[in-house]
């Protein structure tokens, strides 16, 4: 069929097409003035997911989230928003809402949760393009219980909000309760060993005894470097002494035996000449070598006191080299003593320090999240609340009107089609020679009303009639 044909179809089955448009427009029409009238209420509410912690001063990242709003979108839709708001109406009071609930559940289940499905049923929730604006939308028969109810949706999902909010913050309040109060425990344990450990050890501040103490290492070390010297000098001295006494330099260079020595040349000379004068028998002979053996004696005398005075000496030396070795030993231990109770002690003082610290911070998240648990702030606020609409969103006569015709003919069109295709009938001259493939030698025309009869034509040859024109 093409579009000549089918224009020719719906053009023989207009009547038809007519009464199933009206019948239509009429039935639509008719059913739009008995329905019940319905009102639409709406409240408008500001999401500021951009805004900053009234409490805590800090921006709240999770809250920059794109799906931030289609959450609070689904918040709105839940069944604890819709229970609260049938609490701040009290419909389940009401003795209508209980008798239209024993009627139609038959008192199966709770009044309550078969209000939230009903307001439910009747809540659309649209958020804005491009906007942090939330429309919260209800609609019923009554103007002033649309508006109330929309309100009271947006009054509940703030409360929920706020309760979302401020229970994590309760239980972690609790929670921190319990944990300072094992991490203050925890640093007056810490504290009560450094302080302990200070008043068993003597340490208070073991830096500057740490340093007097090194310099006495320091000291000790410099006293024992010079000894080991004087030790070594004094050793040489006592072997040179012990062996050659007369040849030692102590004995050579002291005043007392150079001085007897020169006495004892000079008695040497006079016992010579006296010699050579007199007898071993003359008394000067015996008083002259009585002096040379009284001064050989003193200066043997001073030279074994020069010996052994040298040998003290060395001695000397190494009792205070081995005293000085005795004392720099117990310094080192002592230093390497106050360095472990250094570490001792700056190991409890750190434990000490980390506890204070650790049981500050609980302290300051405690007060914060108090402060979050008590506060009744949102980041939410009702731009326009719902008024009480004068006049209904529905039906729409004319609307419906509108869309009754465009359905109607459709409608029809379909059918007279249908029809057409069920019962196919030849509309023209060019689909009867198209279905015959013949020429058409001519058409009559149907008859119309007070028309005069043409004069009978002649006959052509063959048997055709003549075309009309």
């Amino acid at each position: 069929m093409n579009l000549s044909q089918f224009l020719l179809a719906l053009r023989a089955r207009y009547k038809l097409i007519a009464i199933i448009l009206g019948a239509t427009v009429v039935l639509t029409v008719a059913i739009s003035l008995l329905l019940p009238k319905t009102y639409v209420a709406s409240t408008s509410m500001v999401v500021n997911y951009k805004g900053v912690d009234a409490v805590t001063g800090l921006s709240l990242p999770a809250q920059l989230m794109p799906g931030y709003v289609a959450t609070q979108v689904d918040i709105i839709q839940s069944r604890a928003v819709a229970l609260k708001a049938i609490d701040l109406l009290q419909l389940a009071d009401r003795p209508e809402v209980q008798t239209q609930f024993r009627e139609e559940t038959g008192g199966v289940g709770t009044l309550r949760d078969w209000l939230a499905e009903v307001l439910l049923e009747k809540l659309d929730v649209t958020p804005a393009q491009n906007s942090n604006v939330l429309t919260i939308t209800f609609k019923g028969a009554d103007p002033q219980f649309v508006a109330g109810v929309a309100n009271a949706f947006a009054n509940a999902y703030l409360q929920v909000s706020v309760q979302l909010k401020t229970q994590p913050a309760q239980q972690a309040a609790g929670f921190i309760t319990a944990q300072n109060k094992v991490l203050r425990e925890r640093y007056e344990q810490a504290q009560a060993r450094l302080s302990l450990y200070q008043q068993q050890n003597g340490l208070f501040s073991t830096d500057n005894r740490l340093d007097v103490e090194n310099n006495r290492l320091n000291d000790l070390s410099a006293q024992l470097v010079a000894v080991q010297g004087q030790s070594m000098e004094a050793s040489s001295r006592r072997q040179q002494t012990q062996g050659n006494a007369a040849a030692s330099p102590d004995v050579i260079n002291n005043m007392l035996v150079q001085n007897l020595k020169a006495s004892l040349a000079l008695a040497e000379a006079k016992f010579a000449d006296t010699a050579q004068r007199l007898a071993a028998n003359h008394p000067q002979y015996i008083a002259a070598k009585s002096e040379v053996d009284k001064l050989r004696a003193s200066l043997e005398e001073q030279v074994r006191l020069t010996s052994s005075g040298v040998v003290g000496s060395a001695e000397i030396s190494q009792r205070r080299e081995s005293e000085l070795r005795a004392a720099l030993a117990a310094q080192k231990a002592k230093v390497l003593q106050l360095n472990s109770a250094r570490d001792e002690l700056n190991v409890l003082s750190n434990e000490a320090e980390n506890a204070r610290r650790a049981y500050e911070v609980a302290s300051l998240r405690f007060s914060q999240a108090s402060m979050e648990g008590q506060s009744n702030q949102a980041d939410i606020a009702v731009l326009t609340a719902a008024t009480a609409p004068l006049k209904p969103s529905g039906p729409k006569v004319l609307l419906n009107g509108i869309l009754s015709v465009i359905a109607g003919a459709l409608l029809g069109t379909v059918v007279a089609l249908l029809l057409e295709l069920r019962d196919s009938r030849v509309r023209s001259a060019q689909q009867l020679s198209e279905v015959f493939e013949l020429p058409v030698l001519g058409v009559i025309e149907k008859p119309r009303a007070r028309r005069l009869a043409p004069n009978p034509a002649p006959a052509l040859p063959g048997g055709g009639l003549p075309a009309q024109t």
